[in-house]
């Protein structure tokens, strides 16, 4: 269902790690361009740096909630704390609006009353294109971490953001430099606001999907209940739930009527291990949970419960 193939070298590391590096290089970058901003008189430049401000913060965010979902499950919290990747994930969401929208009408506004600072067009450009490599080594670090991970998928949007924002000033630095048209900064900065949003909507929709305890995308249910029904012994699959912790963490439970035959010496722990490893090879889900009905036992329930 997805890329199974590991991740050598520094890419490899723990989420943590990566999250860590990733804050070391945007907060560097930012203090970097806030510099280049008053050196150069570049408001651009000080609204990218405001904007690696927002993701240093939505990094320590994804940073908090990557140890806290790492704690152990207890009593209370059966699962564990899986699921404050996925809080951690929201904000980042709505960090990412509140930056599009603010960057929009900051754009409108110097669109409409673009001033008359002078920008050293050259400090511009270098201080863009330090940002723009610094962006894409973080984003190229979290690469394979954010398909796993919806918490590391927050923070490389983050970093995503980043970039397209350093694009956009450096496009902007390039027409000041040749036609000393100042207005570029403010297409420049709804260029970002434009790009942000799409990306904004994707990842509330996948919080949202998780936290309503969807089904994972991607996840064939049928072919999963035909998987099933294909086992030596089992008549019906009923009672079918898959949802997720958070990305990459699928549960799956399911009552399975089988031949009362097939549960004795000792068959009802080959089939529970047979049917888990199924789900474990086939479908990417780690954990599992099955009934095991013999056959005849969900009619003695509806009549139960009638």
């Amino acid at each position: 269902m997805h890329d199974h193939a590991p991740s050598t070298g520094i890419r490899g590391a723990g989420n943590r790690r990566l999250l860590a590096i990733s804050l070391t290089i945007t907060s560097t970058v930012m203090v970097v361009q806030v510099v280049g901003a008053i050196l150069s008189g570049s408001l651009a430049l000080l609204a990218d740096a405001a904007h690696m401000f927002t993701d240093a913060s939505a990094l320590v965010i994804a940073l908090i909630a990557s140890a806290v979902a790492a704690r152990p499950a207890d009593d209370r919290r059966t699962f564990g704390y899986q699921r404050a990747e996925v809080l951690g994930a929201l904000i980042n969401a709505v960090i990412l609006g509140v930056l599009a929208i603010t960057v929009g009408v900051e754009g409108v506004q110097r669109l409409i009353n673009p001033g008359e600072a002078e920008v050293q067009g050259g400090l511009m450009l270098l201080i863009a294109v330090v940002g723009a490599v610094a962006n894409a080594v973080s984003m190229w670090l979290l690469s394979a971490a954010q398909r796993k991970s919806i918490n590391v998928r927050g923070a490389y949007l983050e970093v995503m953001g980043d970039l397209i924002g350093s694009v956009g000033v450096i496009i902007a630095a390039i027409v000041i430099l040749i036609t000393g048209w100042v207005r570029a900064d403010a297409i420049a900065s709804l260029f970002i606001a434009a790009m942000i949003l799409p990306r904004v909507f994707t990842l509330l929709r996948e919080v949202i999907s998780v936290l309503a305890e969807s089904a994972p995308k991607g996840t064939d249910i049928p072919d999963i209940r035909t998987h099933i029904l294909g086992y030596p012994g089992v008549r019906a699959v009923h009672d079918v739930h898959v949802w997720q912790l958070t990305r990459g963490a699928p549960v799956f439970t399911a009552h399975v009527v089988v031949d009362p035959e097939a549960l004795s010496d000792g068959g009802s722990a080959r089939m529970l291990a047979d049917l888990q490893g199924c789900l474990s090879q086939h479908f990417d889900v780690e954990h599992s949970t099955f009934q095991l009905e013999p056959d005849g036992h969900a009619e003695h329930d509806d009549a139960v419960h009638r």
